[in-house]
This record gives structure tokens, C-alpha cells and sequence, in this order.
């Protein structure tokens, strides 16, 4: 819950993940048999899609972090762009579709319905009542809400902090290059000092393998209530 570092903390998060899965796996039963098939499956999906977000959001803004001072004090600032929880701060206000579907993958983790994770803990929790085991399962959904709480607040940092004014520049500058892109490249082409400012403000785009994957998965995510006929 004290944890600052983002992807630590979805590794650390795994740990109640596995219980579930090992919950579902310890009851001999058809139902639990596919209450852990279930699970795995939709949390391998969330699990893939949250770290291509994150990998998404280091790189489109990878010139920014990577001269800030925050960043550069860390150990490991040549692995990874996006490391801190703090370094999502405001991000709504710069990407709101990327940031929404960040928050998605995140509820859904939680276990809030509609969403595909809400369906997973369900199957979980009802084949070990269905089996008796009542004590384990309160102990599931006690270690549920306190997922919630570290969960909830990268999105406290995402939706409700506001960026650093450093921030809004480079990104007011990032969008006025991308709105302008061919004719600055046309100048810089013939003008060093304007060529190397387009280098510090350019902010790389999205790909389309990356955009598809992250909104089919969010989708997925999303949409599972629609198609789960059941």
C-alpha cells in the first residue's frame, strides 16, 4: 500500500491474484475448474493490456521524463520511461482515452462490475461457498478491498492531480507539433536551430499495433456482460 513505484506495484498485486487463482484451483469441482481457467485467462488479458498502456504512455512521453530531475535520480531510468506512480499525475488532462482505458483495466483488477474481473472473482467466490469454504472466501474479499485502496490510487493520481506546468508545456507544445507536423519538418529541414527544437518537442505517436491491442482488450474489458449469455 506504501509502494510508489507502478509496475512493482501490479507485481506485488499479483500475490492476491494467485490466491484467487489457487483458491479456485484447491476446490475439486467443475465449476471451480472453470472458475480458474476463467481467471487466468482474463487476467493474463488485463495483465497484458496495463503493461502496454503503461509501456504507451513512458514512450509517448519519453523526451519530457526523460529530463526531468525526478527521473534521472533513479537507478534504473535507462530500463524504463514510466516508473513512479506520481509520474501519471494529470495524465487525464493530456491523453483522456489512454487514461480511461488505464482506469478500466484498473477496476476491472478491483472487481467492480460490470467489468470482466467482477465476473472472475464471482466464479472464484461462488464455487468455494458452493464447497463450504466460507472463511476463505471473507478472507478473499477482505484482501479485494484492500486491493482496492493501492489500486484506486493511481487513479486518484491519473483523473484527480493536476500536471506540472512543465508538463502542460511540452504537451501544448507536443500537440502543436503534431497538428503542424509537415510543415515544421519542412523548415527544419533547412534551419538547424529549428530542427533541433523539433527533436526536443516531438512526442512519439501511438502505434496502430499498440492502439488496436489496447482498445480490443479494453473492450473486452468492458463489454463482457454483453457476452456472457449464461
Amino acid at each position: 500500500m506504501t509502494q510508489f513505484r507502478i509496475k512493482r506495484l501490479l507485481a506485488y498485486s499479483t500475490i492476491s491474484h494467485v490466491g484467487f487463482i489457487l483458491l479456485a484451483l484447491s476446490i475439486s469441482s467443475v465449476e471451480s475448474t472453470q472458475a480458474f481457467i476463467f481467471y487466468l485467462v482474463q487476467y493474463s488479458i488485463s495483465n497484458l493490456n496495463i503493461f502496454i498502456i503503461l509501456i504507451t504512455i513512458g514512450f509517448s512521453l519519453f523526451n519530457y521524463i526523460n529530463n526531468s530531475k525526478e527521473f534521472s535520480n533513479l537507478l534504473e531510468s535507462n530500463n524504463s520511461p514510466i516508473q513512479l506512480i506520481s509520474q501519471l499525475k494529470g495524465y487525464f488532462y493530456i491523453n483522456p482515452l489512454l487514461s480511461l482505458s488505464l482506469a478500466i483495466t484498473i477496476f476491472s483488477f478491483v472487481g467492480i462490475p460490470p467489468l470482466i474481473g467482477f465476473f472472475a472473482k464471482q466464479m472464484v467466490l461462488s464455487a468455494a461457498l458452493d464447497n463450504g469454504y466460507i472463511f476463505i472466501s471473507l478472507i478473499a474479499i477482505l484482501t479485494s478491498v484492500i486491493g482496492a485502496v493501492y489500486y484506486l490510487n493511481v487513479i486518484k493520481e491519473i483523473f484527480f492531480q493536476h500536471s506540472t506546468p512543465e508538463y502542460k508545456i511540452f504537451n501544448e507544445y507536443s500537440d502543436f507539433y503534431n497538428n503542424n507536423k509537415d510543415t515544421i519538418n519542412n523548415i527544419s529541414n533547412t534551419n538547424t536551430n529549428t530542427n533541433t527544437l523539433v527533436k526536443n518537442i516531438n512526442i512519439s505517436t501511438i502505434s496502430s499495433p499498440f492502439s488496436i491491442t489496447i482498445s480490443i482488450i479494453t473492450l473486452v474489458i468492458l463489454l463482457f456482460i454483453f457476452m456472457n449469455k449464461e
